[in-house]
C-alpha cells in the first residue's frame, strides 16, 4: 500500500487541510478502480466501510491477489469534516458559500471534444487511450480559487482515468441504493446484488453534475458529439448509498466491504470468484423516482418504513399541524419501493420527506435531492 497526502488550499492562514490517498496493486495492471467515501462529510457509514475495505485490500495485496490498481480515499472531504454549528455536524454543503460538495463538478467532454475529434478512428481501444489521456490533461489544468473548488479538482484528477469509480455515501434513513448511467445497468446490477441494494436508479444525466457523472458521462457525451468514432463507455461510475446515517456498525461495514471486494473480483481487479447473490431489485429510471414533499410545516408521522414496497395511493406520511391539530396525509402516486426517508420528524414547507423508486412517473430537470 502506498500512502499519498495531497495538500489542499488552506481555509485560512495557519490552517492546513490534506486529502489521504491509498494506492493498492500499483503497477499490476493498466486497469484502475477508484473508491472514495463520504464526499458529504457527515456520511459516517461510508467512512467505516472504507476503513474496513482498506484492511481487506492490504491482506489481499500481501497475498498477491490484486490484479489491477485500486485507489482508495477513506475520507473524501476533510473540509466538511471540520464544519460544525452549535454542536451539529454539517457536511453536505460548504458553509463558506453554500455549495453542495457533490454537485457542480466540472464537465470535461466539451473541453476535449475538438482536441480529440481528428485523432479518433474506428479502433475503440485506441480511442479509449486518446480520450483518457485528454481527460487526464483537462483535469490536471482545472483552475481552483477556493478550498471547495480545489477539493473537487483533486478528486476528479484522482478518478478521471479509472475504469471503475465507486462513490460511497449514505442517505438519512434508507436501504442500500445505487445511482448510475442507464447504459451501464448490467454492471450496476452486479454491484447491487453484491451489496443487497433495494433500488438501482438510472439516468443519462441527473441535471446537477455529481461526482460519479463527472467521471463516467464524458464518454457518453463524446459518443454523441463524435458519432462517427468508436468510443466505448470506458468508465463505470456509481454513487452507492450505504443505508442511513445511523446504520453504523462493524458488522455492516465488514459486510459492505466484502461486497465491494466481490464486485472487484467480478470486474477482474482481484483474484478469486465472488459469491453469487440474488438481486433484490431491478434497475428503474431515476426520472421515475417519486419525491414525497411536505406542503406545509408540521410534525412528520410516517406510515411506511424504508425498504417497504408500496402501491399507488398508499399513505406514506402525515403532516400534523401542532397548533390546530389538522392532519394532512401524503400519498404516493406510483408503485415501487420506498428507499429513503428523512431522519428528522419536523417538516418545513417543501421539505422532501421520502423517495420511492417507481416506474410510472417521468420527471424532468434536476432529478437529485438538493
Amino acid at each position: 500500500m502506498h500512502t499519498e497526502s495531497i495538500e489542499l488550499i488552506a481555509p485560512a492562514p495557519g490552517q492546513s487541510c490534506r486529502l489521504q490517498v491509498l494506492r493498492f496493486g500499483v503497477g499490476h495492471s493498466a486497469r484502475k478502480a477508484y473508491i472514495q467515501a463520504a464526499l458529504h462529510a457527515d456520511e459516517v457509514p461510508a467512512m467505516l466501510t472504507a476503513l474496513r475495505l482498506k484492511t481487506l485490500l492490504q491482506a489481499l495485496e500481501e497475498q498477491g491477489q490484486l490484479l489491477g490498481e485500486i485507489v482508495l480515499v477513506p475520507s473524501a472531504n476533510p473540509l466538511g469534516l471540520s464544519q460544525h454549528i452549535h454542536g451539529q455536524h454539517h457536511g453536505r454543503f460548504s458553509l463558506s458559500d453554500g455549495i453542495n460538495f457533490n454537485r457542480g463538478f466540472p464537465e470535461l467532454a466539451a473541453s476535449i471534444a475538438e482536441h480529440v475529434r481528428g485523432r479518433l478512428c474506428k479502433d475503440a481501444q485506441a480511442n479509449q487511450q486518446i480520450i483518457r489521456a485528454a481527460l487526464k490533461t483537462a483535469a490536471d489544468i482545472l483552475p481552483a480559487l477556493t478550498p471547495t473548488q480545489d477539493l473537487k479538482r483533486r478528486l476528479l484528477q484522482l478518478a478521471i482515468d479509472a475504469d471503475i469509480v465507486i462513490d460511497l455515501h449514505c442517505d438519512s434513513d434508507a436501504v442500500v441504493h445505487l445511482y448510475g448511467l442507464t447504459p451501464q445497468a448490467p454492471a450496476l446490477s452486479q454491484l447491487g446484488a453484491q451489496l443487497g441494494a433495494q433500488a438501482i436508479l438510472l439516468a443519462t444525466e441527473s441535471g446537477d453534475s455529481p461526482f460519479d457523472e463527472a467521471c463516467s458521462r464524458p464518454w457518453l457525451d463524446l459518443q454523441r458529439m463524435i458519432p462517427d468514432a468508436e468510443i466505448p463507455l470506458a468508465c463505470m461510475s456509481t454513487t452507492v448509498e450505504l443505508r442511513g446515517e445511523a446504520d453504523v456498525s462493524h458488522e455492516l461495514a465488514h459486510q459492505d466491504a466484502l461486497a465491494l471486494i466481490g464486485f472487484l473480483q467480478m470486474q477482474g481487479f482481484i483474484a478469486g470468484t465472488a459469491p453469487e447473490k440474488a438481486a433484490l431489485c431491478e434497475p428503474t429510471p431515476l426520472s421515475g423516482s417519486e419525491p414525497i414533499t411536505a406542503p406545509s410545516a408540521g410534525v412528520i408521522v410516517f406510515h411506511r418504513q424504508s425498504g417497504e414496497k408500496v402501491q399507488a395511493g398508499d399513505a406514506i406520511a402525515d403532516i400534523v399541524n401542532p397548533a390546530s391539530g389538522d392532519i394532512t396525509t401524503l400519498r404516493c402516486a406510483s408503485a415501487g419501493v420506498l428507499y429513503a426517508r428523512c431522519s428528522t420528524r419536523w417538516a418545513h414547507a417543501g421539505k422532501r420527506l421520502a423517495k420511492i423508486a417507481g416506474t410510472s412517473l417521468a420527471r424532468t430537470g434536476k432529478l437529485l435531492s438538493p
